[in-house]
């Protein structure tokens, strides 16, 4: 090993040593306190929950409700406490204290609710098993209603909690990534990228590069494969992240019989396809075989209801409250040049489906031949896609495009479900090969009127960091994302800069 190889591993090794002091309890003892904190603050709520479910069914008298005059408060009083252990018990029965299910995406969520559910079906059966308790019907659905709700804005205010944690070096778990090849680096920069993941990368394992080597950003190769006991010692390694098109198949083997059932280190394979799929995979057994199946789309269950939901919601709202505006532009577009007011362009939509999406008409109708004039700005337009200074825009196309006015007509496009508010930027079929590896991800989710490319530059943003741009989005969604890049989007269009 060179002396600049065993400085650079040295200097990573202060490094990691570093994190790893990041907290005075160890991993395994900070997330069992937390988990401990989940617990008191699930049985704090949950009595809020019940007391609130008392309050708005007794106290308030809504008029959807049968007025009781005489409430047994002490029979609500003792259920109420008798109940939260029973709702703890559902909670953990449906895994909302596996470490596993915890600060990942909204399944959780969506466990919380079908235990919440769960709690007020037991509580009907107790009702009809036992004939001398009368429990009102309205106080069962307040409860079931109120429960979810409460734990729901505690575990969403915990999770925010723990992603701060995290960033600060705790409730993090040491990785390794075995396998430097194109996967392994990708997998990298995707957990680089993306500091709230709890995992924490030490460096990378592999058996070509020599020690010392830079890989991705400030992650290092630190060996070969036959060294992983040293390291898991060295540096608490709790995950390996194994890439599965670097390894040999009788390696990736051998890995596994030594460390699959190895108390305290989890192991995790990449599908081998990282540049390609960003659909998620699912397994199914066919004739007693597990088979990987991939899905067909980016978005499933409940991130396809809320985002459907954003659109929609989102666009009637628009279109009412822009429809003078669009309005206005109409008639200015017919009054500034002849053509129609509307163009249609074809461009790639979920799973290549093609469609047209609406834009008002911001160039003269003769643009073809308008550019064929001018042979550089052929050249230009083919390589990145925009013109600065383009000779085919009309007078008010400029200045529609300039506060994307041009495209509120797409909101109709959103509605009809060929796009979304938030997306990667549409393109059309002949772009499509300009994305190589990456196209396949690129159909997994419908095209946004705006995305990350929007706030990141529009037209000044190129076209290669474009497509890093929409890559990030497809891989990285969730609906606190999109409700982000709306915020962002509203003074980056009122700026207007960067758009030609």
């Amino acid at each position: 090993m060179s002396t600049q190889h065993i400085d650079a591993v040295a200097d990573l090794g202060l490094e990691v040593q570093r994190r790893r002091s990041a907290g005075r309890l160890s991993s395994r003892a900070q997330r069992n306190l937390f988990i401990a904190g989940l617990v008191v603050a699930d049985c704090l709520l949950l009595g809020a929950a019940f007391a609130a479910a008392y309050i708005v069914r007794f106290d308030v008298q809504l008029p959807v409700f049968q007025v009781i005059q005489t409430p047994q408060r002490f029979l609500y009083i003792g259920l109420s406490i008798a109940l939260v252990p029973v709702w703890v018990a559902l909670f953990w029965l449906y895994g909302l204290y596996d470490w596993e299910k915890l600060l990942g995406g909204t399944q959780e969520y969506a466990a919380v609710f079908h235990a919440c559910v769960a709690g007020a079906v037991l509580i009907a059966l107790g009702q009809f098993a036992i004939k001398d308790l009368e429990i009102a019907r309205g106080w069962v659905g307040l409860t079931c209603g109120l429960t979810f709700v409460f734990v729901f804005c505690g575990r969403f205010f915990l999770r925010r909690l723990a992603y701060a944690a995290r960033q600060r070096g705790y409730l993090v778990s040491s990785a390794l990534i075995l396998g430097a090849n194109e996967e392994g680096r990708l997998l990298g920069a995707q957990l680089l990228a993306w500091p709230t993941s709890g995992v924490d990368v030490v460096g990378y394992l592999d058996d070509d590069l020599p020690p010392g080597t830079r890989v991705c950003g400030s992650l290092y190769s630190l060996g070969r494969l036959d060294r992983l006991d040293e390291f898991v010692s060295k540096y608490q390694v709790e995950e390996f992240i194994l890439a599965a098109s670097a390894i040999e198949h009788d390696v990736l083997l051998d890995i596994f019989r030594r460390y699959g059932m190895a108390p305290g280190v989890q192991l995790r394979l990449s599908s081998g396809l990282f540049e390609l799929l960003s659909t998620g995979l699912h397994i199914k057994e066919l004739a007693s075989v597990p088979l990987i199946g991939v899905n067909r789309v980016r978005l499933t269950g409940t991130d396809v209801a809320l985002k459907k939901l954003l659109d929609v919601g989102l666009a009637l709202a628009a279109l009412l409250a822009l429809a003078p505006v669009m309005l206005v532009v109409a008639i200015l577009v017919k009054l500034d040049s002849s053509g129609p007011v509307l163009y249609r362009r074809q461009v790639m939509g979920l799973n290549g489906r093609q469609f047209g999406a609406l834009k008002f008409r911001t160039m003269h109708i003769n643009g073809d031949a308008i550019l064929a004039a001018n042979p550089e700005l052929m050249d230009e337009l083919a390589t990145t896609h925009k013109l600065k200074g383009d000779p085919r825009i009309t007078r008010v196309g400029w200045v529609l495009r300039k506060y994307s006015l041009d495209e509120l007509p797409q909101l109709f496009n959103v509605i009809r479900g060929d796009m979304s508010l938030v997306g990667p930027r549409m393109i059309s079929p002949p772009e499509l090969k300009q994305y190589g590896q990456w196209a396949t991800n690129l159909l997994t989710v419908r095209p946004g009127i705006t995305g990350l490319w929007q706030v990141s530059g529009r037209s000044d943003v190129t076209y290669e960091e474009r497509v890093r741009l929409d890559m990030f989005y497809v891989r990285n969604y969730s609906i606190w994302l999109d409700l982000q890049l709306i915020f962002r989007t509203i003074p980056v269009v009122l700026s207007g800069k960067g758009a030609y």
